[in-house]
């Protein structure tokens, strides 16, 4: 069975690294403008507003270069953060998780483990309606599951 690789494509990534920019750029002017006020309390406002953006871009950008490497022994997740490996007879099965949000739907594939445990493919997280590429890779995913297990 050959590798195959889950994650975004290099216009997805270059797009969600703009936003990611953009609201690190905002986060950033409200710190300024919180530190341009008086006040006993804008040294802690301005510290917990910096540690919480620091938290969202790195997560952000975590998700943004995450990968899923199918092989023969099971779901490789690869981020910058953390690798782990989820063996395919530890697979449940494989489901599409929608959110609503404010800035619309999002649709992320999601694996469900056999001790009932979701994991989020990273690289797979959308605002598209009837993304067909999410669907490419929902259909790759189960086809691998399926020929590993022998179903």
């Amino acid at each position: 069975m050959p590798d195959i690789r889950i994650g975004y494509n290099s216009a997805d990534r270059r797009r969600l690294w703009w936003r990611n920019a953009l609201v690190t750029l905002a986060v950033a002017g409200v710190t300024a403008a919180i530190l341009t006020t008086r006040g006993p309390g804008r040294w802690w406002w301005a510290g917990g507003l910096g540690v919480l953006a620091v938290v969202a871009f790195v997560s952000t950008a975590n998700q943004i270069h995450g990968r899923v490497h199918l092989t023969a022994r099971g779901l490789e997740f690869r981020t910058w953060v953390s690798r782990r490996v989820v063996p395919w007879n530890e697979v449940a099965g494989i489901e599409t998780r929608e959110r609503v949000t404010r800035s619309g739907i999002w649709s992320e594939l999601r694996v469900v483990r056999v001790r009932g445990r979701t994991l989020t493919l990273p690289g797979t997280a959308t605002n598209r309606l009837l993304d067909a590429e999410l669907d490419r890779k929902l259909v790759a995913v189960r086809a691998c599951w399926s020929r590993a297990v022998g179903g």
